[in-house]
This record gives C-alpha cells, sequence and structure tokens, in this order.
C-alpha cells in the first residue's frame, strides 16, 4: 500500500501493459517447496511486525480463501488448498512497513514471501492480489491460487466478511477524494464482480452473500 490513506485501488496496476506471467516450469521430478503451515505464517507476521488489526484481516481473508479453494479441489479442479492458505495468511505480509514507510504492500510483500518460502505460487498470489492486470478467465482457469486470494481479500473489509458492494461503498467513501481514485475503485470493483461471477459458474454455488463460515457476518 502507497501510504496510510491511499486506496491501492485507485492507481493504475504498474504490470498493466505487461504479458501474462509464465507458469512456473517445472523439470520432471522436481519438487516445489512445501507451503508453510499456519504456524510458519504466524512466525513470519511476528519477524515482519505485523499489526493486529492486519493479522485479524488476513486471517479472515485466508479463511474465505481456503474455503474457496476447497470447494474447487471437491469438484476437481487441481488446486493446492495449502499453498491457497498460506499466500491468504501472508498476503499482507508488508502492509506495517508499506503504511509507515510507503511503497506497494503486494511488491514488497511478495519478494519477501519468495525469500522466505521459495514457493513462486505463493509469492505469486501476494503481488497480484490487489489487482489482476490482464483478462479475468471464464473458464476452468478462474480457479486458481490468484484468484481465490484476490477475490477473499476483496470480501473482507477490515476484519468483517462483507459483499462487494458493501466493500468498496466502504472504499468509494475513504478513498474517492477525486475522479481518478473514484474511477480506480470503479475498476476494480467490476473486476472483482468479474472473478465473483466466473468463480461461481465452476463452483456451482452463487458466492454474492456467502459468508464462508464467518457467523452470518454478510448482511
Amino acid at each position: 500500500m502507497h501510504g496510510p490513506d491511499k486506496s491501492p485501488e485507485a492507481d493504475a496496476h504498474p504490470f498493466s501493459s505487461l504479458p501474462e506471467l509464465p507458469e512456473l516450469a517445472v523439470r520432471a521430478g522436481a519438487k516445489l517447496p512445501a507451503p508453510p503451515d499456519d504456524a510458519a505464517c504466524f512466525a513470519l507476521w511476528r519477524k515482519y511486525a505485523m499489526l493486529a488489526n492486519v493479522e485479524r484481516h488476513s486471517r479472515l481473508v485466508a479463511q474465505v480463501a481456503t474455503a474457496l479453494a476447497r470447494r474447487a479441489a471437491e469438484r476437481g479442479h487441481a488446486v493446492e488448498v495449502d499453498a491457497v492458505r498460506a499466500s491468504a495468511l501472508l498476503h499482507d505480509l508488508a502492509k506495517t512497513y508499506c503504511l509507515l514507510h510507503g511503497g506497494s504492500h503486494a511488491q514488497l510483500g511478495a519478494s519477501w514471501v519468495f525469500a522466505e518460502t521459495r514457493h513462486y505460487g505463493i509469492a505469486r498470489g501476494v503481488l497480484l492480489h490487489v489487482h489482476w492486470p490482464w483478462a479475468v478467465p471464464e473458464g476452468p482457469g478462474i480457479c486458481a491460487l490468484p484468484f481465490f486470494v484476490i477475490y477473499a481479500d476483496k470480501r473482507v473489509r477490515h476484519d468483517a466478511c462483507v459483499t462487494l458492494e458493501e466493500r468498496f461503498e466502504d472504499l468509494l467513501a475513504r478513498y474517492g477524494r477525486d475522479e481518478r481514485a473514484r474511477a480506480g475503485i470503479r475498476m476494480a470493483h467490476e473486476q472483482a464482480l468479474a472473478i465473483e461471477r466466473a468463480l461461481a459458474a465452476q463452483l456451482g454455488c452463487d458466492l454474492h452473500e456467502d459468508t464462508f463460515d464467518c457467523r452470518g457476518l454478510v448482511q
């Protein structure tokens, strides 16, 4: 995040003109590092001095992303649920630092996460959790790690599970100071809706007001 008073949705994504990132090439027989478990992620929270409110937000984002990933796996999609959960737990690892010092918490966090885990996919989810800079896939390709983390993050306002409309109304109220900022927030809202529609189609359920077992926090 650029600072405590600036919405990440307000600016164009710095990678918007780049082609699609390639999938990680793994030679035959090679193994990716195992995703860190919850305890390892919490240790990284402590190492990077994550604020308590960011911890609460990250726990709930992980709960939503994990629920989505499990549903996708149950429907036959090739999903590494543990990697999704780790990426969601770590998606705001650099948020506290960037609130204090500036910079992109997605970019800095991705570099920290890769250095700590050596797991490309988990770091990629952190890098792209604010904004997906390419077309949203309509088919099975939506059931991929970054989209679970992006969508979960957009369904959690602070430490409450809310609808996309509530989330973006809050962003507009807090950060929509000028037309440029409002346009960026509206664009992010449209992308989140597209991801919601595509995920719902693949998972065979209505996600709009799903509480993801967050105890009915969605009105």
